[in-house]
């Protein structure tokens, strides 16, 4: 008997895919505990989670969230995420339009000597700031995608990483239109 997974059925079924969903929602309290209950009820998990208060006027929030799964389960968060009452809009960037995807992390690494300077060395070829330093510790601030947060990570682990301290994932489509309009007092219709 094998067990299966809330994100496949198995190698010889649909390939599990990464999705980065925007979720325009009324900023009301108890929006946010709604949409990670539908998760872990479910056994879903979300890779990435960012919220924040988009137009203060009509009191409308974005989630920004990451999650994984076969297309079918994919569909069915979507689905379920539309029919929250507080939920105006579901949109899934990764298949909708092209999008861009930012990420930032503070990441405090302690050392001394030789490993400070290849800190500062790798910082730079990062584009990572320094925005706090000791006689024995940096904080640096690097942005950019998940990959690159990551990466940049990883080279600094070596040198005596502390804490690290990540956003999750901010993501927008590309170009003129709103995949989420603000205005809009439309409810998808699932």
């Amino acid at each position: 008997m094998s067990s299966q997974s809330v994100y496949g059925t198995g190698p010889a079924e649909e390939a599990v895919a990464t999705h980065t969903l925007a979720v325009l929602v009324d900023n009301e309290p108890g929006v946010l505990a709604r949409v990670i209950g539908l998760f872990a009820g479910r056994g879903y998990n979300i890779d990435s989670l960012t919220v924040a208060e988009v137009n203060r006027a009509e009191h409308l929030s974005r989630i920004t969230l990451v999650c994984s799964g076969t297309p079918m389960v994919i569909e069915q968060i979507k689905n379920q995420l539309g029919r929250i009452v507080p939920v105006r809009k579901v949109s899934d960037l990764t298949i909708e339009s092209p999008f861009v995807e930012r990420e930032l992390a503070l990441v405090k690494v302690s050392g001394k000597g030789d490993k400070r300077i290849e800190a500062l060395r790798i910082a730079d070829i990062f584009r990572a700031r320094v925005v706090d330093s000791t006689l024995e510790s940096f904080i640096f601030e690097v942005t950019g995608t998940a990959e690159k947060v990551n990466a940049f990570i990883d080279l600094m682990e070596p040198l005596g990483i502390v804490d690290v301290s990540r956003t999750g994932a901010a993501a927008i489509a590309r170009g003129s239109a709103a995949v989420i309009g603000l205005n809009s007092r439309e409810k998808k219709a699932s």
